[in-house]
């Protein structure tokens, strides 16, 4: 490739902060749940770099092929790669149809790609033909990016909504999560693009749930409790496993265990844990025991009827009743398309 940014480039990142910034010039928008991509394109030539320096390509030849209809000849540009799926009537984000996206197989590579397509939504420009953007301040980079995606409906890149606007993108924070995003990020207008930096800011989602403990892993070391396994009380009054909880300390994992082994339902006995080709046989069987023990978790977002994230542990709630944690409990989202989300890009 003959590009004025070449492959790979470590992309620049966002940190944390508790609420929305309002001081100074900053434009703001959809945080896109999806796998991180920098889509290089020279004539023919495409690379899907994603966050770990990996080439995406093989994956999604779908998107390949939009890349090279869609975008100008020479391009560099930063966004993200989601797979949207209709849910209830609403067309939203989903994550698990994405993880699928990365199989060994080509032959289900293919399949996937014709089943479960792609879309890029761009929210960054790092070079446009033989000019390179990174010292350019991030509002001539956005009017690049604009110049280089089309708006025309149907197209498989889109370009991200933004925002200088401090109380629309409050509202953009509740909203849009019901098209499957996950919070909001704020960029100064003023920035340059700083690879592997920390210069963008991000505001996720925060809630807590209380949940039941249904059973444990024991840690790789063989030494504490690796993660707990949590569930809820469906409307029907069957218990749903959740999520899973496992940044906890050495210290607590080892009482952890102290406490749950006595509460083991069957002690010579392991349940099988979920298939899935990122984990070594064997290696998601859990330990199930008696429902009576309640703690409250934090987590960010929830899809279909289970945690997006690992939760985190933070009290025992023991004057809470196992039955009494239903789902009921939980934040619902307002339900929003992701086209309305991506309306108004311009």
């Amino acid at each position: 490739m003959d590009l004025p940014v070449i492959p790979q480039i470590a992309p620049m990142l966002a940190k944390a902060v508790p609420q929305i910034p309002d001081a100074g010039d900053w434009s703001h928008e959809p945080k896109w749940d999806g796998f991180r991509a920098i889509i290089y394109r020279d004539g023919d030539e495409v690379v899907i770099g994603s966050r770990g320096g990996k080439d995406l390509a093989r994956y999604f030849p779908e998107v390949i092929a939009a890349v090279r209809e869609e975008l100008p000849e020479r391009v560099v540009l930063d966004g993200e790669l989601g797979v949207p799926v209709v849910v209830d009537g609403v067309r939203r984000l989903d994550w698990d149809s994405l993880s699928q996206r990365i199989h060994p197989a080509d032959s289900r590579v293919q399949m996937l790609a014709e089943a479960t397509p792609a879309m890029f939504i761009g929210f960054d420009a790092l070079a446009y033909g033989d000019r390179a953007l990174l010292d350019e301040p991030f509002a001539t980079r956005r009017s690049v990016l604009e110049s280089a995606i089309s708006s025309a409906p149907g197209r498989t890149c889109r370009v991200t909504r933004v925002t200088s606007d401090h109380a629309e993108a409050q509202s953009w924070f509740s909203e849009f999560e019901g098209a499957g995003l996950d919070g909001i990020v704020s960029k100064r207008l003023e920035s340059a693009y700083l690879p592997g930096k920390r210069e963008m800011f991000k505001i996720k989602h925060k809630r807590t749930a209380d949940c039941v403990i249904i059973g444990y892993r024991i840690h790789k070391s063989g030494k504490g409790i690796g993660s707990a396994l949590l569930g809820l009380y469906a409307d029907d009054g069957t218990m749903r496993m959740v999520g899973g909880s496992s940044a906890f300390s050495d210290r607590m994992r080892i009482e952890l265990q102290q406490l749950l082994e006595p509460m083991r339902i069957d002690p010579d006995n392991v349940a099988p844990g979920e298939p899935s080709r990122w984990k070594p046989k064997g290696s998601s069987e859990w330990i199930p025991i008696r429902p009576e023990l309640v703690a409250e978790f934090g987590y960010d977002q929830m899809e279909g009827g289970r945690f997006r994230h690992t939760v985190r542990f933070l009290r025992w709630r023991p004057d809470r009743d196992p039955r009494s944690c239903g789902y009921d409990q939980l934040e619902v989202p307002l339900t929003f398309d992701l086209d309305d989300v991506l309306e108004g890009s311009r």
